[in-house]
């Protein structure tokens, strides 16, 4: 009886390891656009955020951030592709950090910043 219970532990975590990575994946940032520490022409800034897996758009947020620590939120564009985060932002020239977090399909959250310049 102890043999069939050490058994079925054993194939139970054996299966747990071989479930696809992403089941566990939180959404993690591949590229955005501004780049880090980029230098962009305003005054209208594209913004793109590309993520390893889905994010909700809607409990997702991002923020601008201003050199002097004013903060603006920006509104999301229609989301079109489930693993990006799209918005347009009339920005003046200076330097900027976009702050951003996303809420992932496997309900946790991330957090990042890009600093940018705009020109």
């Amino acid at each position: 009886m102890q043999m069939k219970r050490i058994s079925v532990a054993v194939l139970v975590g054996c299966a747990a390891m071989l479930l696809p990575r992403i089941a566990f994946a939180h959404a993690h940032l591949l590229s955005s656009t501004p780049a880090a520490s980029a230098t962009v022409h305003g005054p209208d800034v594209a913004i793109e955020l590309r993520f390893n897996s889905r994010v909700d758009g809607r409990h997702s947020v991002l923020t601008l951030v201003t050199a002097d620590g004013h903060t603006a939120a920006v509104f999301l564009d229609n989301q079109s592709a489930e693993n990006n985060l799209k918005a347009h932002a009339a920005l003046k020239p200076g330097s900027y950090t976009l702050r951003w977090q996303a809420l992932s399909t496997d309900g946790h959250i991330t957090r990042g910043e890009i600093p940018f310049t705009v020109r």
